[in-house]
C-alpha cells in the first residue's frame, strides 16, 4: 500500500511525521512487514531522532549547520540563494529513505524515537513524502 503525504515545513530544521507515518501502516493493515519511507526532493531528507527533548533536534540543526556554511566561495549551484547547495550537500549527507519493520500492526520505533522530515531550505516548503508499507505474507512452514 502507498501513501503521500505532504508535509509544509516552516522552514530549515526537524518537522516530525511519525504520527502521519504510523496512521499509513495502520490503514494498511499490516501486522507485520517493512515501512519504507521516501522524500522526494534533493534539498530536504529523512531522519530516526530523538522526540522526546527538542534541544536533540535543535542541536543536530546546528551541527550540520557549522559542517555545510551557507556563502562557501566555493560553491557555484547558487540560483536560488546561500541555501541553495548547502541544502544539496546537507540531504546528501542525510538520507532520502528510511525502512522501519512494522511489528503488532505498528512502526517498531523505539521509546524515543521519531520520523522526522529535515528540512535543510530556510524558507518554507511543500514536501512531498511517499509512505510504502508491505506486509509479510503468510509462511508455509510446512516445506
Amino acid at each position: 500500500m502507498i501513501h503521500r503525504i505532504t508535509i509544509q515545513t516552516r522552514g530549515q530544521g526537524l518537522h516530525e511525521i511519525t504520527a502521519e507515518v504510523a496512521r499509513a501502516v495502520a490503514e494498511s493493515g499490516a501486522e507485520e512487514g517493512l515501512c519504507t519511507i521516501f522524500v522526494r526532493h534533493t534539498s530536504a531528507s529523512l531522519t530516526i531522532q530523538e522526540n522526546a527533548d527538542p534541544s536533540a533536534a535543535r542541536d543536530l540543526e546546528a551541527w550540520l549547520n557549522r559542517l555545510v556554511p551557507e556563502r562557501d566561495p566555493h560553491f557555484t549551484h547558487t540560483a536560488e540563494g546561500p541555501d541553495d547547495m548547502p541544502s544539496h550537500i546537507k540531504a546528501a549527507l542525510t538520507s532520502a529513505s528510511l525502512g522501519v519493520p512494522i511489528m503488532g500492526g505498528a512502526p517498531a520505533l523505539g521509546t524515543w524515537q521519531g520520523v522526522y522530515l529535515w528540512e535543510h531550505r530556510r524558507s518554507g516548503r511543500a514536501r512531498e513524502v511517499v509512505i510504502h508499507v508491505r506486509a509479510d505474507g503468510p509462511r508455509d512452514d510446512a516445506a
